[in-house]
């Protein structure tokens, strides 16, 4: 054999070694000058990312440059996906955080500043749509927060007030867990949990105090009744932060297609997440058998530590059930923008945008999106689907914009009412 011949069939070798890796990127990987042209020129919002977990429990520095670092969410990372603002997650997990949820969304809410405080040049808080736009124009990131999970407020609407002058500007009305005034999809068959079918009547109260301060009521997480009692009370459009359609994977986290319509009437927009188990079936039956493995050694963990009068860190949990869920093949990154598709076919392009659950799902999302600086192949895949400049550029933040400006409309209208 030549040594040219040689060197070929080692190429060759190399290149099918790369291509049959679970963590490929999609045949298309290359943006064109079109699709960088319109990314480039989008005011891009991304409604749900749980980094500062890594904030408070990590010390992560956004700032960080660290090749390594297999988070979502880094200044280098945003920059290079020209993402402009995020909403980032004020997450507080109810097991370990009984008793003191407050303290801990406090927490949360503190590192988002501390963040945009020691990288003023690159980043800034953000409470407004007019905010967002601002820092576009000066190239930064705009930071926002959103509550995830109505067990935050501690059953008290002055919190929710308090909550709002530091700046939340969304709530997710219930996480995984049903709360005291709201059912949750994450626990609704479980029969153990006291539920409210829906909303209670202090559930509605806050949606229309929500309505009222210009906060944005998410409905990701709910259960189908708190979402068709919250459409029915809410006065203006809501959103769903991190959620993907259920026609396609049946999930109950998922919108089914009534949800689109009714989202498309209210005016809403529906954040595709990007996590595997929500947009792609295979993935999600795959993942259930290594599901139960991870909870068995979760609970094997936490009962370990308990034993020992050990806190339970979040972070070493949440290492553990990346370990098992890196054990599931990724799927195709088509699987993502067919979701995409089909919220746009079911409720209309002025009724879709992005809802990452960056840092919330580590290793979890469909090959070639890696962080948020893969944000371009999303656009150059509805490029190749036939989706014209404008309207990508309504899926990218526009859409977002749209509802932030209609909440803020009403607000204004509410509280001249009740003057």
């Amino acid at each position: 054999m030549t040594r040219l011949r040689i060197v070929a069939l080692a190429c060759l070798l190399l290149l099918t070694f790369f291509a049959a890796g679970q963590n490929a990127t999609p045949l298309k990987a290359q943006i064109s000058a079109k699709a960088r042209a319109i990314q480039d020129s989008a005011i891009i919002i991304d409604t749900h990312a749980d980094t500062p977990q890594r904030f408070v429990d990590e010390n992560f520095d956004i700032g960080s440059s660290d090749p390594n670092d297999v988070g979502h969410i880094s200044l280098d990372k945003a920059q290079r996906g020209n993402l402009g603002a995020e909403f980032f997650s004020i997450w507080v997990e109810p097991e370990s955080n009984q008793g003191h949820f407050a303290k801990r969304t406090l927490d949360l809410i503190d590192s988002v500043y501390e963040q945009a405080a020691h990288h003023p040049d690159r980043m800034i808080m953000a409470f407004s749509p007019a905010d967002i736009e601002r820092a576009h124009k000066e190239h930064k990131l705009a930071a926002l927060m959103g509550i995830e999970g109505g067990h935050s407020i501690e059953n008290d609407i002055r919190l929710l007030r308090d909550y709002y002058r530091l700046g939340v500007r969304y709530m997710t009305l219930t996480w995984s867990n049903t709360n005291e005034w709201g059912d949750s999809s994450g626990d609704i068959d479980d029969p153990k949990v006291q539920h409210h079918n829906g909303l209670t009547d202090f559930g509605k109260q806050v949606v229309l105090e929500m309505n009222r301060l210009g906060m944005i009521v998410d409905i990701s997480h709910v259960s189908d009744k708190t979402f068709w009692d919250t459409i029915a009370t809410t006065k203006a459009p809501v959103i769903a932060s991190h959620s993907s359609a259920r026609a396609l994977t049946n999930a109950p986290r998922n919108m089914t297609d009534e949800m689109l319509q009714a989202m498309a009437k209210n005016g809403g927009v529906v954040d595709v997440n990007f996590y595997s188990g929500f947009v792609d079936a295979d993935y999600r039956k795959a993942s259930e058998p290594i599901n139960k493995q991870a909870n068995e050694a979760v609970k094997a963990y936490v009962d370990k530590m308990k034993a020992e009068g050990k806190p339970v860190p979040y972070t070493e949990i949440d290492r553990i059930q990346r370990e098992y869920a890196n054990k599931i093949p990724r799927p195709p990154f088509k699987s993502l923008i067919d979701h995409f598709d089909h919220i746009v076919k079911v409720a209309g392009i002025d009724h879709v945008g992005l809802g990452s659950d960056f840092d919330g799902v580590f290793g979890q999302t469909p090959q070639g999106m890696d962080s948020a600086a893969d944000l371009p192949k999303i656009t150059q895949a509805l490029l190749d689907r036939g989706y014209s400049a404008d309207d990508i550029k309504k899926i990218l933040g526009g859409n977002v914009l749209r509802v932030f400006r209609e909440v803020e409309r009403v607000s204004r209208e509410m509280q001249g009412q009740s003057r």
